[in-house]
């Protein structure tokens, strides 16, 4: 995706947090602060942009967001059930973000599996006065490419909240 398409969508879900009057937290592991970043780099972010949380390891989306040791370890980091934890995690340790988004996946080229394969991405929604909402997501592609549609992905997720 250019540089410019990000932008855009980026553009959009800032002045749709803004006319709601919401606050963004994202909480990421594949994407390593890429939603973020694409929110931030776009002067004025910071009137609805919270902040962000990269959880990389298991270690980490346990002490900086809560995710349930018993979660990761019945399903696994890249689990719709991770990634509900995380965004939950997310406004429990952002207190003033009224939504989070989150991402957990396998960007590769390594580390995928026969059942959970390279492109294999989940996405967790939480909306402080509403449903936390979850998905699962197969993309196709390099490194790069599967971040990309992540960081697309998620954005379109917060501008339908």
């Amino acid at each position: 995706m250019p540089d410019n398409e990000f932008r855009t969508l980026a553009e959009q879900v800032l002045e749709h947090l803004g006319k709601t009057g919401q606050r963004l937290v994202t909480v990421e592991s594949c994407t390593g602060g890429l939603i973020a970043a694409a929110l931030s780099d776009i002067p004025g972010s910071s009137d609805v942009l919270e902040g962000g949380f990269v959880t990389y390891s298991n270690a980490l989306k346990m002490s900086a967001v809560s995710v349930p040791e018993a979660i990761l370890a019945q399903y696994g980091a890249v689990s719709i059930q991770t990634a509900e934890a995380m965004a939950n995690g997310g406004l429990l340790n952002a207190r003033d973000a009224d939504i989070a988004i989150s991402v957990t996946g396998i960007a590769g080229p390594g580390g995928g599996s026969t059942f959970k394969p390279v492109g294999t991405v989940c996405f967790g929604r939480a909306v402080r006065k509403g449903p936390t909402t979850s998905v699962q997501c197969h993309f196709i592609g390099d490194r790069a490419a599967i971040r990309a549609q992540s960081v697309h992905h998620a954005l379109q997720m917060v501008l339908s909240a």
